[in-house]
């Protein structure tokens, strides 16, 4: 059936969330020891709560994360986020932190293309959150040409996030080419030969959700 690779940072309670947003709280809305009474004691469950921001994790942006009219996370195609033919780029970022990939548009088109730099080897480090990598202009003219159907990268924003204009998310979900965030892994992959997924739930007027990322590499 070919190797599963997984390609995300697991949730926990408490977990350092995108800088300015909060921690997510993860635990028991009802633990298995409070629930036997409701069962006559034969039998406990346990049923989970979660309060967090959207943006959290290895998350996937829908075009309605920038764009009001553009679609939420309930509109987004299936065959745009599951079992799409993926290639994976090494980039390194200039002085600048700005990655530029270098590639024939032909490769891209209609792939989910995966940048991977290292930067999420500082996962769970508050040097993660530094201001790290961003793709270039370069880059995103490039993704735009060549009609790629999705990116990912190992690090946490696509954009400079000292710039408030975030060209690359405006520009890349004008075009309804999906952004996931905070991958991991990625070196595990070849180059090409692998089918990348990254299915969020369908949330009407939902712009951002995480995922469990992974790739099957074919046999």
């Amino acid at each position: 059936m070919g190797k599963l690779v997984e390609l995300n940072h697991v949730l926990e309670d408490g977990m350092r969330a995108y800088p300015s947003l909060p921690s997510p709280k993860i635990g028991a809305f009802l633990d298995h020891k409070a629930s036997r009474p409701l069962y006559d004691g034969k039998a406990e469950f346990y049923l989970g709560k979660v309060e967090m921001v959207c943006n959290l994790g290895t998350y996937l942006d829908s075009p309605f994360h920038r764009h009001q009219d553009k679609a939420d996370l309930s509109q987004v195609p299936l065959e745009n986020v599951a079992g799409i033919p993926g290639i994976a780029l090494n980039a390194a970022a200039s002085s600048n932190r700005s990655v530029t990939i270098d590639c024939n548009p032909a490769e891209l088109k209609n792939m989910a293309v995966l940048i991977r730099t290292g930067w999420d080897r500082l996962w769970g480090t508050d040097s993660y959150w530094d201001l790290g990598p961003y793709l270039s202009e370069a880059s995103v003219d490039l993704l735009i040409r060549s009609k790629a159907r999705l990116v990912g990268v190992d690090f946490w924003n696509v954009d400079n996030s000292m710039d408030p204009a975030r060209p690359a998310h405006t520009r890349l979900l004008a075009s309804n080419i999906l952004i996931v965030e905070n991958l991991c892994n990625l070196s595990a992959l070849p180059r090409t030969g692998f089918r990348f997924y990254a299915v969020p739930l369908r949330i009407v007027r939902g712009a951002s959700f995480p995922v469990r990322a992974f790739a099957k590499i074919d046999e």
